[in-house]
């Protein structure tokens, strides 16, 4: 069995539809695929309608921006109910952020002598629920500024580059606490990629965390090297957490992240189902169902 739990549709920074995405999955041999676009649940129905025609198996998520000691965090939140009232208050507020910086991101690019508008970025975006970065990446390959997402992000976009700009992002332990509330299960994205703040997601950092509600961490991921798995793996086993696998699969917008790169164990994903079964029972929530299971 073929289990990726982290990919991303046009309705957030990919490039596939959802329906799209879940006929990919299904003829790369993927058998459960988890949808878990930044911070929107509005790709969730297209998918599930794709999965029961494939027959493939579909786990509903979101990847969370969150911030824990002054740096991002994602946090993937699968099976939480999409009603919960908290949890949608720190969508809007969140996909509000991304969209208040946008113009801000593209005033510093144009005092760098880069000529973007903000229709350059909305042609690009299509049906994402908010234009982010990524958008305006897409939107500097475009015009030939820049090869590739990864390059505009190193050169112009990420936090060190001259058009970055703040936006809200949600206290990580807040929002562990909201999507247990909403009947979810909570893992840490990428928690060791260069870009995180390993002090803070350290053994002892995720130890607090796990006491706070989170459920697991995401070990096997192309932004993690070899060693890193290993150790990581090694605290997730003395803290009995959850251990994933998965892509980040973008479609073209990100490379070398191919379906199934990176892929959960049957009885991690077994585990992970027990755990938003107990999440649904303690919440009271009405939870989404496992396409397809």
């Amino acid at each position: 069995m073929r289990i990726d739990l982290h990919t991303h549709s046009d309705r957030s920074d990919g490039t596939m539809t959802p329906a799209d995405l879940v006929r990919h999955a299904r003829e790369e041999g993927i058998d459960v695929l988890g949808l878990t676009d930044h911070d929107t649940t509005e790709g969730w129905a297209e998918a599930a309608e794709a999965a029961e025609e494939a027959g493939l198996t579909l786990v509903r998520g979101i990847e969370l921006s969150c911030v824990l000691q002054g740096s991002g965090v994602h946090l993937l939140a699968y099976l939480p109910d999409p009603e919960h009232r908290r949890l949608g208050d720190e969508l809007v507020r969140i996909l509000e952020g991304r969209n208040a910086r946008l113009p801000a991101t593209l005033e510093r690019l144009r005092r760098i002598g880069i000529d973007i508008e903000a229709d350059d970025v909305r042609r690009l975006a299509g049906d994402a629920a908010a234009m982010g970065r990524p958008h305006v990446a897409d939107a500097l390959v475009a015009k030939g500024v820049v090869r590739d997402r990864g390059e505009a992000f190193d050169r112009y976009l990420g936090p060190q580059g001259p058009a970055y700009v703040h936006r809200y992002a949600a206290d990580l332990v807040t929002m562990i606490d909201t999507v247990a509330d909403a009947g979810g299960v909570s893992v840490i994205a990428h928690p060791w990629a260069k870009r995180h703040n390993h002090q803070a997601l350290d053994e002892a950092g995720l130890a607090a965390l796990k006491e706070a509600g989170l459920a697991g961490v995401e070990v096997d991921h192309q932004d993690h090297d070899t060693a890193t798995r290993d150790r990581l793996r090694s605290v997730a086993r003395n803290l009995d957490l959850l251990v994933t696998g998965s892509s980040d699969f973008h479609g073209e917008g990100k490379v070398d992240h191919d379906l199934g790169c990176n892929t959960t164990d049957p009885d991690e994903y077994a585990r992970l189902l027990d755990l938003a079964r107990a999440a649904e029972r303690a919440s009271g929530r009405r939870t989404p169902e496992v396409v397809g299971r």
